[in-house]
Parts: C-alpha cells; sequence; structure tokens
C-alpha cells in the first residue's frame, strides 16, 4: 500500500511540472528571451526514473501478496503456535515432553507427524518435574508399575543412545544407584514380602533382609521395631530431574516438535449422540481445536488438530472440564480424578550422618530421607494424613510440619540425626489421582480424539520414559506394543474398580 501511495505523490507532482507556468503577453514586436531547456529535461528524466522505481516496488508488493505468498499486511507474532497441527500435547513437562519424543521417534516418515507442544511456564518454577526429590524404584505392588519404572531405569542407563543430540553435549543424569531401602514393621511384613515376589517376577533386583542384617549393612541405623527390609540392588536410586526434562526436550525439538510458550484456555469440539452397550445413551466429544492463550497478552491463536494429549498434571481435571466431562447425570459426570497435592521437601545438614552407601531410605512411617551431594546434606519429607493435607494453592512451605512430622522419625531411626540443621526447603506439586493413586494412561472413552498420561501420584519422572513411549504406540500403533498398560485406562474409573498400590510413598 505504500508503494501505491508513493506513485500517486509522484503523479501529483507529475502534474505541476508538465502544467508548467502561465502563459505571458509580450508587447508587440518583442520576442520573448531565449531558454535553456537543459534544466527541464533533466528534471523530466528524474522524476521517469524515480516512477520506474516506485513502479516496481508496487508491482513486487502486488506480487507477494498473491495467494501462496508468505507476505502478509500485519505484522505476527513469532512466538504463536502454528494454525495447525496433527498432535497436541498439553503439558511440557517431562512426561508430555516425553510423549513428544516418542512420536518424532516412531514416525514413519521424516516431518510426518506435526507435534505441538504447549506449556505455559517455560521457567519451570512450579512445575512438578523440577520440584520432585528424584528418586526411580521398582520396589512397588502393581507390575504395571514395576515394568514402567523398570523399563525407565534401562532407558536412563542408556540415555545417550536415545537422547543424545549432535554436536550437543552428552546428557549426564548423575544417576546415584544407591537403591531403595524399605523398612516394614512386623504387622506390614508379610506384605513386603508379597511384593517382593512380585518384584522379583516382573524383572526387579530386590533382596529382602532381617534386622541383624539390615544393622550390619547400615550401622548407623537403629533397627528398633523393623522386623523386615527391602532392598533394591539394582535400577533404582536418583538421578537430576531437571537434566532429565531437558534432554527429552531438546531432543524432541531436534527431531521436529514444536515447542509453544502458552495455556490452553478453551476446546472447540462437536459431539456425537451414541447409545452404549448397555444401551445408555452418551454424548461422544471429538475434539477440532485448542485455544493457545499467550502469557500475559490478550493475543491467542487457534490451533487446528487431529489428537489432543492430556499430560497436563496436576492441571489435567480442567482440560476434560472444557469438555463438558464431569458435569450432567450420565457417564459424562465422571470427572477425571486429578488434583494437586503439596509435597514439602527439606534439606538438612548433619556433618556426622550416614555416609556415601546411604540409600533411599522409606520408614514404616512414611518419613523418607536420602543422600543429597556430599558433605553431609540430604533431604527429607514425608506425605500428609489425608484429613491434613495443606492448601494446594500455594507453593509456600511449613516448616512447623517438619518439627512435627517428619524430625521424630528420622531421629528415631537415624540418632545422628537428632542434630541435623534444616538449611533449606521447598514444596511441589503431585498430579495426585484421588481414585487410586495410580496413572491415567490411554484414550478418554467420551472424548474420541483426547489420549491421557496424568494422575501419577508423585511416580511421573521416573515413569515417564516409558510412559511417553507407550502412549506414542496409542496413537501411532494402535495399541500398546511393549508394555500392556491397558489396566490403568480410564475404563476402571467409570467401572469404579481401583488399581490399588500398596507401596505409596
Amino acid at each position: 500500500m505504500s508503494a501505491w501511495r508513493g506513485v500517486r505523490a509522484s503523479l501529483r507532482a507529475a502534474r505541476g511540472l508538465f502544467r508548467g507556468t502561465p502563459r505571458r503577453a509580450w508587447p508587440c514586436g518583442h520576442a520573448p528571451p531565449n531558454r535553456s531547456l537543459s534544466a527541464g529535461t533533466a528534471l523530466r528524466n528524474d522524476f521517469f526514473k524515480e516512477l520506474e522505481t516506485q513502479l516496481a516496488a508496487a508491482r513486487r508488493k502486488a506480487s507477494d501478496a498473491l495467494p501462496g505468498s508468505s507476505w502478509s499486511p500485519f505484522e505476527t507474532n513469532p512466538n504463536l503456535p502454528p494454525e495447525r497441527a496433527d498432535i497436541v500435547v498439553v503439558g511440557g513437562g517431562v512426561v508430555g515432553w516425553s510423549i513428544a519424543y516418542w512420536l518424532k521417534q516412531k514416525e514413519r516418515v521424516r516431518e510426518g507427524v506435526r507435534v505441538l507442544v504447549v506449556e505455559k511456564d517455560l521457567t519451570y518454577s512450579q512445575a512438578s518435574t523440577v520440584l520432585s526429590a528424584g528418586g526411580i524404584r521398582q520396589q512397588f505392588s502393581l507390575p504395571e508399575n514395576i515394568h514402567l519404572s523398570l523399563a525407565s531405569a534401562h532407558f536412563m542407563r542408556n540415555i545417550n543412545e536415545h537422547l543424545g543430540v549432535l554436536n550437543e553435549d552428552p546428557v549426564d543424569l548423575q544417576f546415584n544407584h544407591s537403591g531403595y531401602l524399605f523398612l516394614a514393621s512386623e504387622k506390614a511384613a508379610h506384605i513386603m514380602e508379597e511384593n517382593c515376589s512380585t518384584q522379583r517376577k516382573a524383572g526387579a533386583e530386590v533382596s529382602l533382609l532381617s534386622p541383624d542384617q539390615l544393622r550390619a549393612k547400615f550401622p548407623w541405623m537403629n533397627t528398633d521395631g523393623v522386623a523386615l527390609a527391602s532392598y533394591g540392588l539394582e535400577n533404582e536410586g536418583w538421578f537430576d530431574p531437571w537434566t532429565l526434562l531437558n534432554a527429552f526436550r531438546r531432543k524432541a525439538i531436534s527431531m521436529g516438535a514444536i515447542q509453544c510458550c502458552g495455556e490452553v484456555t478453551d476446546l472447540k469440539f462437536t459431539t456425537k449422540r451414541i447409545l452404549t452397550s448397555n444401551g445408555d445413551e452418551v454424548n461422544l466429544r471429538r475434539i477440532k481445536s485448542v485455544k493457545v492463550q499467550m502469557p500475559g497478552s490478550l493475543e491467542y491463536q487457534p490451533v487446528e488438530c487431529g489428537i489432543v494429549v492430556n499430560a497436563a498434571g496436576a492441571s489435567s481435571a480442567r482440560l476434560t472440564e472444557m469438555l463438558g466431562v464431569g458435569h450432567g447425570g450420565d457417564a459424562a459426570a465422571t470427572r477425571l480424578p486429578v488434583e494437586p497435592r503439596k509435597r514439602y521437601v527439606y534439606v538438612v545438614h548433619c556433618p556426622d550422618g550416614p555416609g556415601l552407601d546411604t540409600p533411599f531410605v522409606i520408614d514404616y512411617s512414611g518419613v523418607y530421607f536420602r543422600r543429597e551431594g556430599l558433605g553431609g546434606n540430604y533431604i527429607a519429607g514425608t506425605s500428609p494424613e489425608e484429613g491434613e493435607e495443606p492448601d494446594a494453592s500455594n507453593l509456600e512451605v511449613d516448616h512447623q510440619f517438619f518439627e512435627d512430622k517428619v524430625w521424630p522419625s528420622l531421629a528415631h531411626r537415624v540418632p545422628a540425626f537428632e542434630k541435623l540443621k534444616v538449611t533449606s526447603a521447598w514444596a511441589g506439586f503431585y498430579d495426585y489421582n484421588t481414585f487410586d493413586q495410580n496413572a491415567i494412561i490411554g484414550t478418554h472413552p467420551l472424548v474420541a480424539n483426547m489420549y491421557l498420561a496424568t494422575g501419577f501420584s508423585g511416580h511421573g519422572l521416573q515413569q515417564a520414559p516409558a510412559a511417553g513411549r507407550s502412549v506414542a504406540e496409542l496413537i501411532l500403533d494402535g495399541n500398546f506394543t511393549t508394555l500392556d498398560l491397558s489396566g490403568l485406562g480410564f475404563r476402571r474409573i467409570l467401572a469404579r474398580e481401583p488399581l490399588l498400590e500398596r507401596n505409596i510413598v
């Protein structure tokens, strides 16, 4: 448009140039003086050159505006997501980026699957991933949980074969293989034996220790009240959560996944009335697009998509509520039972505390601790009782909780901890499954194109590599091919059939 304005301005100037000065009457017998035409000719030549330049610019601008051109008269925000994507992953934590990585890893044609990952806070200041204790274990009671963590441990042991990027530094998870040590009272010893049998059948290396064996191996421990202990011999310990998250994100982006900083605030969808096998009528929803709101702005971008993966962690229930799921009187009234639960992690210093052989200890009281680096530093915590859940609207730390609930058990189990000092603390959120404290992985039966990977209840970090692969298999292959996780689907919630995990920390 500016080019055409320039042309019109030049034409207006030309009219003045050619119009010249008014004709003047000279006295009879007198001729007008001779004038040189050189100045006028040069002026006209300059005009035509300028006019031709402006016309050429206008022609280029008009050509750029034709269909198929990338030119637009409006300025665009480079941070906006694309208008279309094959798969939108909502939630850029470690689970979301694991799914994105596996989707790109499994695509049959390079750039064959356009994957968009939407995360509202790229600083991850409140993300469950980076605020966790960073542990990984196979000491669960459910085979699904054991297999998930065992497969994830194998992935992490060979992480650079999977997540290494050409010309980038190798991934160093700082994986400490000190194992987990669970302590059981006389009342729960038989449950520990049953769990150990299940774990061994699933391929986990776990040893049972008597109190005498426990004292011989860990002389710094008071074994009063301990009837039995189970000790992970390999593939258990802890690692750096931030490194794993960034490794997945870096690799997925290098393979073509798209990252967007924004928040999904609305979903456009269609509904279809169908009959269930029981003869009940329900509305089956299909998502057409997601509305991505830019941070700190009124600007947003609708993104048309074929599939939405709900990996939004503690906020995942809100996403399904946008579809009207969790309201009404039919099956749609079954809400996604995931909510944020706040957990405290305390960093303590004790110069005379347990040494380098210290495992990740889980006392039968529920209190845990592990070594944090060198120099007598440890992290510790416990989950509150069901009726004492703290306010989850913020991440403030309750230091009295440590004095009342954590320290007494620590000092009883490790006498040296009588002299510990709290040096810092933080709080993070569990994406807590209130139904049975286990992950919800699979399709949503009431939303045709939504896949779920949420509700891990504190196990998301350690199970992310295997869970991401399983979700990618379900999307691209149509079923689980490496691990059968069908038992973790949403249908158990509709059927009111919980999977009870007995080793919850």
